[in-house]
C-alpha cells in the first residue's frame, strides 16, 4: 500500500509531490495523498502556489486531490481597496504611512478558502479568496475560479462556468454520502478498481459496514 508521508511517490518522478507531509504553514491543511506536479520546483509550492497569504484565513484541501502544474490559490491578502479614488496599498511601504494600516485591516475578508476530497485540477488554475469547491469537481486548464464550485461539477473559463455535472444530483448525494475518500486505507486498496472505474450501486455495495 501506499504510503502517504512519503514526499516523491514515484521516485522516478522528482516533479511529483504529496503536499500533506511537504507543507508547514499552520494556515494550509491538505489530507492524505493530494499532490502536485510540477518540472520546476514542486517543492516550492507554499511560496509560489499560496500568494498572498498573510493570514488569518485558511487554504484547506481535501484528500486524493490532484493539482496540475502552475495552480494558484489567491489569498485575501492581495485584496485592495476599490472604495475610494486610488487602490494603491500605501501603508504597506512604511514611513509615516504605516500610520494608515487600518485602511488595509478592514478590507472585507471572503475567509477560508476550501477544497473537497478528489478534485482534479487543469494546469494553471487559478483560485481566488474564500472560494469553496466541491467534492468530485474537475477544474479545467487556464480557468479563473471566483466562485464556488458544487460537488461533482466540471468548470471551466475565466470566470469559471459551469460546463456540466459528473452525475445527476440523485447521484451526486450518494456519492457524497457514501464518502469513499474516507474509508480505511487497507479498504480502498482493496477496492481501488471500483472506486475509478465502478458504478455509483457498485460503489455503494464495497462501502464498509
Amino acid at each position: 500500500m501506499p504510503d502517504p508521508s512519503v514526499l516523491h511517490p514515484m521516485p522516478e518522478q522528482p516533479r511529483v509531490v504529496l503536499l500533506r507531509p511537504l507543507v508547514t504553514s499552520p494556515l494550509i491543511e491538505v489530507g492524505e495523498f493530494t499532490y502536485y506536479d510540477d518540472p520546476d520546483d514542486p517543492t516550492a509550492f507554499e511560496t509560489r502556489n499560496v500568494l498572498y497569504h498573510y493570514g488569518p484565513e485558511r487554504l484547506v484541501i481535501g484528500k486524493y486531490c490532484a493539482l496540475g502544474t502552475g495552480v494558484r490559490f489567491i489569498m485575501n491578502g492581495a485584496n485592495h481597496r476599490v472604495d475610494g479614488p486610488s487602490t494603491f496599498p500605501f501603508p504597506i511601504m512604511g514611513g509615516s504611512w504605516a500610520a494608515h494600516f487600518d485602511l488595509l485591516t478592514d478590507l472585507p475578508n471572503r475567509g477560508d478558502t476550501v477544497v473537497g476530497n478528489d478534485v482534479w485540477f487543469g494546469n494553471g488554475v487559478t483560485v481566488m479568496p474564500g472560494v469553496h469547491i466541491g467534492h468530485g469537481a474537475i477544474i479545467a486548464t487556464g480557468s479563473v475560479v471566483t466562485a464556488d464550485v458544487p460537488d461533482y461539477a466540471i468548470v471551466g473559463g475565466n470566470p469559471a462556468r459551469v460546463i456540466r455535472r459528473r452525475y445527476e444530483e440523485k447521484d451526486i448525494a450518494r456519492l457524497v454520502a457514501v464518502a469513499w475518500w474516507d474509508w480505511p486505507a487497507e479498504h480502498i486498496t482493496e477496492h481501488v478498481r471500483t472506486i475509478m472505474a465502478g458504478t455509483v450501486e457498485e460503489l455503494e455495495a464495497v462501502a464498509p459496514e
